[in-house]
């Protein structure tokens, strides 16, 4: 896609710092990064959103992820990560080509997911999970 700037920085048209890159996928550093090291994992192939994202590039991607976050640990002997990706505007995207955010956690670093959890009612859980199963192909598994 010309105006994808994600597009851009896998053709090489635009710089970016490259972390590591395998046949499907490419590493990049975040260049508004919440903490220093937030890494993107960024398929070669263009699409939109992870249920977009082409079958033979789940395990490159995934496996980009992985090296990528031990190195993370590794050089900035991290306790802990998070690894995220958000799809639809609603959920934070901003930029409509997949992508996988690798970002480093510190003690105290005052980030925090403010979630309200809800409870299931009597047999809520039981038809919930009926009527999800009801749109699960088994042939995609």
């Amino acid at each position: 896609m010309t105006d994808c700037i994600f597009c851009k920085i896998i053709s090489g048209s635009i710089p970016a710092e490259i972390l590591y890159e395998n046949d499907k996928a490419l590493a990049v550093l975040d260049i508004n990064p919440i903490h220093y090291g937030h890494a993107l994992i960024l398929p070669k192939q263009h699409c939109t959103d992870f249920l977009s994202l082409p079958e033979e590039s789940y395990q490159s991607v995934l496996q980009a992820a992985k090296v990528v976050t031990q190195a993370l640990v590794d050089s900035l002997k991290l306790e802990g990560f998070n690894l995220f990706s958000n799809n639809g505007t609603i959920a934070g995207q901003s930029v409509f080509h997949f992508h996988l955010h690798i970002t480093p956690r510190y003690r105290d670093d005052d980030i925090r997911f403010v979630l309200n959890l809800q409870k299931y009612s009597d047999g809520d859980l039981k038809r919930y999970g009926t009527m999800i199963r009801k749109f699960i192909n088994p042939s995609a598994l």
